[in-house]
């Protein structure tokens, strides 16, 4: 396992989904299908969610991750599960850990542009998000088709003008773009969003060294 596993997985977990805006389809509960490109591979996730928690679930090799939040911010653990090794880790995040994490997000500023077109089902309008620090711009596109629980993430896209379907990670200085294929309004499974009995629960420090350390 790398470090920069863990540290994709905490880019996604804060901005898997962003914000509540007026919107034709409401979701308060379900899954919706994230595909992503960040440090040279390409992840496949699921992120779970319901109006208090969500959950962001990915393989990477033989290491089963999932991330989890809750709506206000103030939780995070990052479970790791790998079967062949005997591993079942859970890392519970400290609220400073949380607080320096979201305080590393850059605030974007946001103008909208004149394109539109439709990914995978989602009629989208195209916004230009600018981060004043480095002056480095990103074309996201955003939909008011849809509408999804708010989140921790949600301070960092609530200004666009609508829910982002294509848009940036950031994480460690490192921007990814993140897709949204699908969203299916279900039942979230029971034990979705709480660590289990058998794994093993460590410090964010415990898991960065199991990378053998770096980023």
């Amino acid at each position: 396992m790398k470090n920069k596993l863990f540290t994709v997985a905490m880019g996604i977990a804060l901005t898997a989904t962003a914000i509540s805006a007026s919107a034709q389809k409401v979701y308060k509960e379900g899954i919706a299908t994230i595909s992503m490109n960040a440090m040279g591979q390409s992840i496949e996730a699921k992120n779970y969610f319901r109006t208090d928690s969500s959950a962001v679930a990915f393989n990477s090799g033989p290491a089963a991750i999932k991330v989890l939040t809750d709506a206000k911010g103030t939780y995070m653990a990052i479970m790791v599960d790998v079967p062949v090794a005997s591993i079942k880790k859970a890392a519970i995040a400290t609220p400073a850990e949380i607080e320096e994490q979201m305080s590393k997000m850059p605030v974007l500023d946001f103008k909208p542009g004149t394109e539109t077109k439709v990914i995978n089902g989602f009629n989208c309008k195209k916004v230009i998000a600018t981060d004043p620090k480095t002056s480095k711009s990103y074309d996201i596109w955003v939909t008011n088709d849809v509408s999804l629980p708010v989140n921790s993430a949600s301070k960092f896209y609530a200004k666009a003008g609508g829910f982002p379907i294509q848009y940036v990670t950031f994480q460690n200085g490192q921007s990814s773009e993140v897709t949204i294929k699908n969203i299916v309004e279900q039942k979230v499974p029971a034990g979705t969003f709480s660590v289990p009995a058998d794994f093993d629960k460590i410090s964010m420090d415990d898991l960065k060294s199991m990378g053998g350390g770096g980023n």
